[in-house]
C-alpha cells in the first residue's frame, strides 16, 4: 500500500488539504492535488498515478466526468469519484465512465479506505484479464497462421499423390483386376478423408476465431442436395444404398457453402459408422418455414452417455475408437446450424443406428 501512488483532483483547498491528510495517515503516496480537470489531465500523463480520486464539480471549462473519461480512456487510471453531489443526473453522466467507485461527501475514513482498495483489486483483476485475453488473441492468431501454412503443406503433396495415381491408374488400365481396382480406390479414398480432414479443422478454426462467413442466397435446396448426393453413392459403392426423398421445388434462403459442410460431414458420419454397409435414408422437407433435413442410417449407433458431448470439438464417441476420425466434423455441423439459426438433433440406440435432423429456417436473420 506504501507504494500506491494517488492522485486527487479537488478545487476546495481545505478539504484537498483534509483529503490529502487522510490518504498519508492510510499509508498512500498523493503525488499531486490538483484543482482543475485540464491539470488533473495533465499531471496523470506526466506522473502515470495507481489511482485519480476526482471531485466532480472542479474550476475551468472542464468538470470532473469528463476529466475522468478523458483519463481513463487515454491512459488506462482508475477512476474514483468524491463529491457532494449524488442527484439522478449526475449519478448518469458519472456511470458511463465506468468509474471504481462513488463516495459522497462528507465521507468516513473507513468508507474511503475501503473504496481505494476494492478499486485497486478491481482494476488488477481487469488488467490481468485483459493481458490474458491479448496473449489468447495472439495464441489465436499464430493457431491461424499454422492452420493455414499446414492446410497449404499437406494439398501439395496430397495432389501430387491423386495425379501420380491418376497416371498409374491410366498407365495399367489395360492390366487392372479387381484386387488392382480395390487398391486404386483405397487410394482415392483416403486421399478424400485428408482433405475432408483438412477442410473441417480450417472451417472449424474459423467458427471459433468468427471468421466464419455467412452467406446465404436462395436456391432450391432440393436439387442442391440431390446433387450433392450422387457422388456420395458412387464413392460408398454397391455396398451402401442411399435413398434421397425431396418434395420439387423446395426453395430457402441458405449460405451453399455451409449447407455442403453440414450435408457431406453428416453423410459421410452415416457411411463410415455403417462399417457393414445397408441403406441410408436422406429426408428432405418444409414444415412452418423450417426446412427440416434428416439422415437416418441402421449403423452402431452411439452410446447414451455419449450423445451429450458430441458436438464438442475433437470428440469421439466411446464405441468408435477402431473407425478412424477426428471428432471434428459434428462441431463443423454444429457451426454451420447455429450460423443459419436453426438446430440440430440426434436420435441413436446402439447397434439399432442413428438419425440427425437438422432444422433450418426458411428466411434466416443474417
Amino acid at each position: 500500500m506504501s507504494n500506491t501512488k494517488l492522485l486527487v483532483v479537488e478545487d476546495e483547498e481545505i478539504v484537498a488539504f483534509d483529503i490529502e491528510s487522510t490518504l498519508n495517515t492510510l499509508g498512500y503516496d498523493v503525488i499531486a492535488v490538483v484543482p482543475s480537470g485540464e491539470e488533473a489531465i495533465q499531471e496523470a500523463a506526466t506522473s502515470k498515478p495507481d489511482l485519480v480520486l476526482m471531485d466532480i464539480r472542479l474550476k475551468g471549462s472542464m468538470d470532473g466526468i469528463q476529466a475522468s473519461e478523458s483519463i481513463i480512456k487515454h491512459f488506462n487510471i482508475p477512476v474514483v469519484y468524491l463529491t457532494a453531489h449524488a442527484d439522478a443526473a449526475t449519478l448518469e453522466r458519472a456511470k458511463i465512465t465506468t468509474p471504481f467507485g462513488y463516495l459522497v461527501k462528507p465521507f468516513e475514513e473507513s468508507a474511503l479506505h475501503t473504496t481505494i482498495e476494492i478499486a485497486l483489486s478491481r482494476h488488477q483483476a481487469e488488467e490481468t484479464m485483459r493481458q490474458a485475453l491479448e496473449k489468447e488473441k495472439e495464441l489465436n492468431e499464430l493457431k491461424s497462421q499454422f492452420l493455414s501454412f499446414a492446410s497449404h503443406e499437406f494439398r501439395m503433396p496430397l495432389t501430387t499423390i491423386r495425379l501420380s495415381t491418376d497416371i498409374l491408374e491410366a498407365l495399367c488400365r489395360k492390366f487392372l483386376d479387381a484386387k488392382t481396382t480395390k487398391h486404386f480406390n483405397r487410394i482415392y479414398k483416403s486421399i478424400a478423408e485428408m482433405v475432408q480432414i483438412i477442410n473441417d479443422i480450417l472451417v472449424l478454426e474459423k467458427a471459433e476465431a468468427g471468421k466464419l462467413e455467412f452467406e446465404p442466397t436462395q436456391l432450391d435446396i432440393g436439387e442442391f442436395c440431390g446433387e450433392l448426393i450422387e457422388p456420395f453413392q458412387f464413392n460408398a459403392g454397391e455396398q451402401y444404398l442411399i435413398t434421397f426423398n425431396s418434395p420439387n421445388n423446395l426453395n430457402a434462403c441458405i449460405d451453399e457453402t455451409l449447407m455442403r459442410y453440414i450435408l457431406s460431414n453428416l453423410l459421410s458420419n452415416a457411411i463410415k459408422y455403417s462399417p457393414h454397409g445397408g441403406n441410408i435414408n436422406v429426408e428432405l422437407n418444409c414444415e412452418d418455414e423450417t426446412v427440416i433435413l434428416r439422415i437416418q442410417d441402421w449403423g452402431i449407433g452411439i452410446p447414451q452417455e455419449n450423445q451429450a458431448q458430441l458436438f464438442e470439438p475433437f470428440y469421439r464417441a466411446s464405441n468408435v475408437r477402431r473407425i478412424q476420425g477426428t471428432g471434428v466434423g459434428l462441431s463443423v455441423v454444429k457451426q454451420c446450424v447455429d450460423l443459419h439459426g436453426g438446430q440440430i438433433a440426434v436420435e441413436s440406440e446402439l447397434g439399432v443406428g442413428t438419425t440427425f435432423t437438422v432444422m433450418l429456417p426458411v428466411n434466416p436473420k443474417q
